[in-house]
């Protein structure tokens, strides 16, 4: 989903939420980072019937650690970012930059599904 940059992330998680629930009815866990927090936890769960997993930094790390499911996430950021398009804000709207998000997703996806399969022995 993509939003205008004086959105924040709270907010448009509520929306979200609401829509991948809507269209996943077997999703029953959800990661997300420290900012969706409070009131979005009690909401997805309640409401939604979700779980929504809060990924935390323990106190003890120090200096720059990609946490293991952050990780997933900075991944498919870099694969998205091989389309020239994705790499700056060109889109005036957030509906065409969406699109692209979808484009650029949908390439990846044929890549990985066109790859050859090792033989099985």
């Amino acid at each position: 989903m993509v939003t205008a940059a004086d959105i924040g992330d709270r907010a448009a998680a509520h929306v979200l939420l609401a829509q991948v629930a809507a269209s996943h009815h077997r999703l029953a866990l959800l990661w997300a980072d420290g900012g969706c927090t409070g009131s979005l936890v009690e909401y997805g769960l309640t409401v939604l019937a979700l779980v929504l997993a809060i990924v935390k930094r323990s106190d003890d790390m120090r200096g720059f650690v990609v946490l293991p499911k952050r990780r997933i996430v900075e991944r498919f950021f870099a694969h998205l970012m091989r389309s020239r398009r994705l790499v700056r804000d060109f889109e005036r709207s957030t509906s065409s930059a969406e699109a692209m998000v979808y484009w650029s997703a949908t390439m990846l996806m044929t890549r990985r599904l066109a790859r050859p399969r090792p033989s099985r022995a």
